[in-house]
């Protein structure tokens, strides 16, 4: 009877490995869409709202989902006058929430590159070529989700089938 659990415990957390890394490949693109979209968010508040920086990475966070929602917010709580830390450069803000938060997320470094170079170039120029710097980080995303959606198709099912298989191997060889 412990033998049956142990075959059931071995079995079971094999598959959930599968599919735990079969969800981290269907996160990225959806993670990567949803960074578009504050993207697009942003180019919006600042060519026709002209919203000021920190206000509008306050309303993105509203609306985009945890984790990125969480990097937004700590780059706007960065920027407002009353922080803490200031004095910092928009760049030293948004590197270090990106930093900070971007472990939480299932993208990987070229997706975190584009968007620490966005970062670096916010802030430190006037509104064309802020905007010019946004279109060209989206245009890197897109780049990159369409990576993510063809290893997505590739690996999703293998992660899956790989666990529930290593997890069977485990028990064939302990048996």
């Amino acid at each position: 009877m412990i033998k049956f659990a142990g075959i059931l415990l071995i079995l079971f957390a094999g598959t959930m490995i599968g599919f735990l890394q079969a969800a981290k490949f269907a996160a990225r693109p959806r993670q990567i869409r949803q960074v578009l979209h504050a993207l697009q968010r942003l180019e919006t508040e600042i060519s026709y709202g002209q919203t000021p920086l920190a206000e509008a990475l306050s309303r993105i966070s509203e609306l985009v989902p945890v984790p990125m929602s969480r990097i937004f917010a700590d780059i706007s709580r960065s920027l407002r006058p009353e922080a803490s830390g200031a004095g910092e450069t928009v760049s030293e803000c948004w590197q270090r929430a990106v930093n900070a938060g971007w472990p939480s997320t299932a993208m990987k470094e070229a997706e975190r590159e584009a968007f620490l170079r966005l970062g670096a170039t916010l802030g430190g120029s006037g509104r064309e070529e802020q905007l010019k710097h946004i279109r060209l980080a989206m245009l890197q995303l897109q780049a990159e989700e369409t990576t993510a959606r063809e290893d997505q198709q590739r690996y999703e099912k293998l992660s899956r089938s790989l666990g529930v298989l290593g997890a069977a191997l485990v028990v064939i060889l302990l048996i």
